[in-house]
């Protein structure tokens, strides 16, 4: 067995790697904070936000102003924009330092890329992609559950002996939690020295998201396998509801959509007030994702499709057709509301 980079003995606290773009926190962020605060509140830890970048005194001082007891804000010219191997060189050096005992991040490209390299470097665990998180009321370790075999298994997985215990979180998993605090948390400032080596693309800014966030859409319209590849209606759809696009697995696998559009177990977690899903079979891969819909309309021209059994109005017939009536309707009421 590897040693570990220190002792279950030497660590405390519970931190989260507050992901920012264009000076803003990302959601999954949000949603992780309101997480490690309740299970802060369990284990009595200290709750510390990581914050990595170059120029971002004031994105600080307000993420300072979140329900955290502290921020660690580790900045160099070499950070401002996100680079893998300059974020787990960073990171790195101020855990070593710092040593907390839990070490939360989102599951999204970012997160999951510096999550894999931090592992390796501090000679940790790392349950990946995780469904909840608890801790474990005798011995109060992290306890990451996380499904397989397209959800029909759940594993809680922990790390006794490693330091940090390490976990990533889909978006969308947790609700976001606003709790502000009264008097800002203290902000630690950190420069660390980054070598050149570790930044092997130039700096030329902080690189922006593209697209938009569907776990965080109000209404989506999902393209499935059954699409076939023809966007054009299923874009045509949404807008007329006024709708983001999301996809299956299928669907992004194919090129007919972005990975950042993924609904499911291997995408992300979206709770939107209406789901229209064309032409999904309904695999519980991918019905995770939307168990939390307020409504979902299911268009799929096979009767014994499984979304149906997920789905609160059910389409049973050839979806184009159907899609080209629903967008005649809405644009004869200007886009009328649902």
């Amino acid at each position: 067995m590897i040693d570990p980079a220190y002792s279950r003995e030497d660590a405390s606290g519970i931190w989260v790697f507050l992901e920012q773009d264009d000076d803003a926190l990302a959601p999954v962020s949000m949603e992780l904070l309101g997480k490690a605060r309740e299970l802060s509140a369990q284990s009595g830890a200290e709750l510390t936000g990581l914050l990595i970048g170059h120029d971002l005194e004031e994105l600080a001082t307000r993420t300072a102003c979140l329900d955290l007891d502290k921020v660690v804000y580790v900045s160099h010219p070499l950070l401002g924009r996100f680079t893998a191997e300059a974020f787990a060189y960073a990171a790195a050096e101020v855990i070593l330092q710092q040593r907390p005992d839990i070490f939360l991040l989102g599951a999204t490209p970012y997160g999951r890329d510096l999550a894999g390299r931090l592992a390796v470097m501090l000679r940790t665990g790392l349950t990946a992609d995780c469904t909840d998180l608890a801790l474990d009321p005798a011995s109060a370790l992290l306890l990451g559950e996380v499904s397989g075999f397209g959800g029909g298994i759940l594993a809680t997985i922990k790390c006794e002996q490693h330091r940090p215990q390490m976990a990533t979180v889909r978006p969308g998993v947790f609700p976001e939690v606003l709790t502000r605090r009264e008097m800002p948390a203290p902000v630690e400032h950190i420069e660390v020295d980054v070598p050149p080596t570790a930044c092997p693309v130039s700096v030329v800014g902080r690189r922006r998201h593209v697209g938009v966030d569907v776990s965080r859409a109000e209404r989506l319209v999902i393209a499935g396998a059954g699409t076939r590849g023809q966007m054009g209606p299923v874009e045509a759809l949404a807008r007329a509801l006024d709708a983001e696009i999301g996809a299956t697995r299928v669907a992004v696998d194919e090129g007919w959509a972005g990975r950042e559009q993924q609904i499911g177990q291997t995408g992300v977690i979206a709770r939107p007030r209406l789901a229209v899903v064309c032409g999904a079979s309904g695999a519980s891969q991918f019905t995770v994702g939307i168990e939390q819909a307020g409504l979902v309309i299911a268009l799929n021209q096979d009767p014994e499709a499984s979304i149906f059994e997920q789905a609160d109005l059910c389409v049973v017939d050839d979806l184009f057709p159907v899609v080209r009536a629903l967008v005649a309707e809405f644009e004869s009421h200007n886009g009328g509301a649902l």
